[in-house]
């Protein structure tokens, strides 16, 4: 065979770019701009200080503010003392401006109680940190949390402090009547400035803020009681099932003549009702519901 009738070899120049390229090259691209895309909106970290931090997870549980998350909890650990837990969340960009002086932050949890029921989308979902913003203009990053919601969240009305020896089944929440007329709540119990005393703070609602003036009289009226007279007899008298299990609180005023009540004034709460004070009729006028 001679060298003409030899098999010539062939060369291929390769491509440097193959269409086999094309798929990863754009997965990669993807991936990069939706990195961008969540570090662009990453905000500052707070650190919020709670006595217990069951069930909160680093990357899971979300920060909310109405019912929008603007964040998520990035880290959980002990305080230095190890008397408490401190947790961080890192904020959405968006919602950098919510972490002013004053915000308040406290961790729904499921719970079941007379009259109500809270956290029920918790059960499943798990533990979730709400929010509201502060009235400062200074942007902090640390805050103490709060054990349970603050009651005033977005309420209007009359804030006023009953005094007593010794509450009677009063606690947050507990529900303050005129006339069978659920018209305020209990936001906080805490002691008296001299501990010789409690503070029950209580929210009248603005539309029947006017009903408490100079004057008026506050008393325990939860639970059930045993009347006794000559003319009726021995008579049971029970109020409703809440008032019993959590305990309420009534009150009555003299006279509509008498100066309307202000912000933060204290009242003495009594164990019971003077029977002078269930014959007070005022005409008091509150607005129309809206």
């Amino acid at each position: 065979m001679t060298a003409e009738e030899l098999p010539q070899a062939r060369v291929r120049h390769r491509r440097l770019f193959q269409l086999v390229w094309v798929v990863p090259l754009i997965a990669i691209a993807i991936a990069a701009w939706l990195t961008w895309q969540h570090f662009e909106r990453l905000g500052p970290e707070v650190q919020l200080q709670f006595t217990d931090a069951s069930g909160l997870r680093p990357g899971q549980t979300p920060l909310f503010y109405r019912g929008v998350q603007v964040g998520e909890v990035s880290g959980v650990g002990l305080a230095e003392d190890r008397k408490s837990v401190l947790v961080r969340v890192r904020l959405q960009k968006a919602a950098e401006s919510l972490a002013t002086e004053g915000a308040q932050f406290w961790i729904v949890r499921p719970q079941l109680g007379w009259g109500s029921v809270t956290g029920l989308n918790t059960v499943l979902t798990g533990p979730e940190i709400h929010m509201i913003p502060g009235k400062g203009e200074a942007v902090k990053t640390e805050f103490v949390g709060r054990e349970s919601a603050p009651v005033d969240m977005r309420v209007e009305g009359l804030r006023i402090v009953l005094r007593a020896v010794r509450p009677k089944s009063v606690r947050v929440n507990t529900p303050v009547y005129y006339r069978g007329v659920e018209v305020g709540a209990v936001q906080k119990l805490d002691l008296a400035p001299n501990s010789a005393s409690a503070d029950v703070h209580v929210l009248i609602f603005r539309r029947y803020a006017s009903l408490v003036r100079d004057g008026t009289a506050f008393w325990n009226s939860g639970g059930a009681s045993f009347v006794a007279n000559l003319r009726e007899g021995v008579r049971f008298e029970m109020d409703s099932f809440r008032s019993v299990v959590t305990g309420g609180i009534e009150f009555a005023t003299p006279s509509e003549k008498m100066p309307r009540a202000k912000q933060g004034q204290v009242f003495f709460l009594y164990d019971n009702a003077d029977p002078k004070w269930l014959a007070w009729t005022p005409k008091i006028g509150i607005p129309a519901e809206k």
